[in-house]
């Protein structure tokens, strides 16, 4: 009997292990990945960063000003090669400004999979609005389904504000994106930046989210800058 129980717990214990149902810890989910970074030629390999998404990704500024090298994909490239210097990385960026997930989705394969990233990034929040929550968490799905399948890293990204949305606002459009975002997150076990908690938390501390954008719905470098910021710790 007593052999039974521990037996049944040994089992129950190995289903919780196995359970993901939460975020990715920043500081495990890329050991490997930080272990390659941190090889010499010629033992290296090249790392691919691949960036998904929409306008702000993709480094609009004040459209349609684009400024690629004040944007987060090429801002955390900037930092990572800092920490890294025997690092090959490559950014790839697959972001279409205007674009909402389920077009992304529709160019998945041929677009962002014939990449080969090591580290997938999607952040398509902003734009899903037009399409609805249901809409957006089955292209969500899909492309995480696809990317894990081919033993991707993923890091997924929660919106960068719209000042035509107040932060503040319980259950807002961004907010409800958001919250989804994180459970889907949860749900596979994968990586989060919470972009949006990012900004509301400034303004609670009485910082204007004005200070942080070029315009209504894109983030200017500092916005970018806080959004880099989350990420490295991901590669730390």
């Amino acid at each position: 009997m007593r052999k039974t129980y521990f037996v049944l717990l040994a089992i129950l214990l190995s289903c919780q292990t196995n359970d993901k149902n939460e975020i990715a810890n920043p500081s495990e989910y890329l050991g490997q990945i930080k272990t390659e970074l941190k090889k010499e030629w010629p033992k290296n390999s090249t790392i691919n960063l691949v960036f998904h998404g929409h306008s702000v990704p993709a480094g609009y500024f004040k459209t349609p000003i684009v400024k690629t090298l004040e944007s987060y994909p090429f801002l955390v490239l900037k930092e990572l090669k800092a920490i890294y210097p025997y690092a090959v990385i490559n950014i790839i960026n697959t972001s279409i400004g205007g674009e909402n997930s389920i077009s992304g989705e529709k160019r998945f394969e041929s677009e962002v999979l014939t990449h080969k990233p090591d580290v997938l990034f999607i952040d398509y929040a902003l734009n899903d609005r037009s399409i609805g929550l249901d809409k957006s968490y089955g292209a969500w799905s899909s492309m995480i389904t696809k990317a894990l399948k081919e033993d991707i890293k993923i890091i997924l990204l929660t919106p960068s504000p719209d000042q035509r949305v107040h932060i503040l606002e319980p259950n807002n459009e961004l907010e409800q994106h958001a919250e989804q975002i994180k459970r889907l997150s949860k749900e596979k076990g994968i990586g989060l930046i919470d972009s949006y908690e990012l900004f509301k938390n400034k303004l609670v501390l009485g910082d204007s989210i004005s200070i942080y954008m070029s315009q209504v719905n894109h983030p200017n470098k500092k916005g970018h800058q806080l959004i880099t910021n989350e990420i490295i710790k991901y590669f730390k």
